[in-house]
């Protein structure tokens, strides 16, 4: 948890914003993106905003999330 924590604490606030709305589209829609072959894994992409969010949706729509912000 340390180093995600570390990690969002050197975002920008620019960078802070497009990946909230990645994450807000996510939470509306679980089922966008792609779903990694051979995984549990769905890869989406925002092309828009420069975000890759790799995530889990467990049974109970619990969403575990990996998040990139491109430049």
């Amino acid at each position: 948890m340390e180093p995600a924590l570390s990690q969002l604490a050197k975002l920008t606030a620019a960078e802070t914003h497009r990946l909230d709305r990645a994450i807000v589209a996510i939470s509306v829609n679980p089922e966008l993106g792609t779903t990694v072959p051979g995984t549990l894994l769905r890869d989406y992409v925002d092309d828009v905003d420069a975000v890759r969010v790799i995530y889990y949706m467990t049974a109970l729509r619990q969403i575990t999330i990996v998040a990139y912000v491109e430049a």
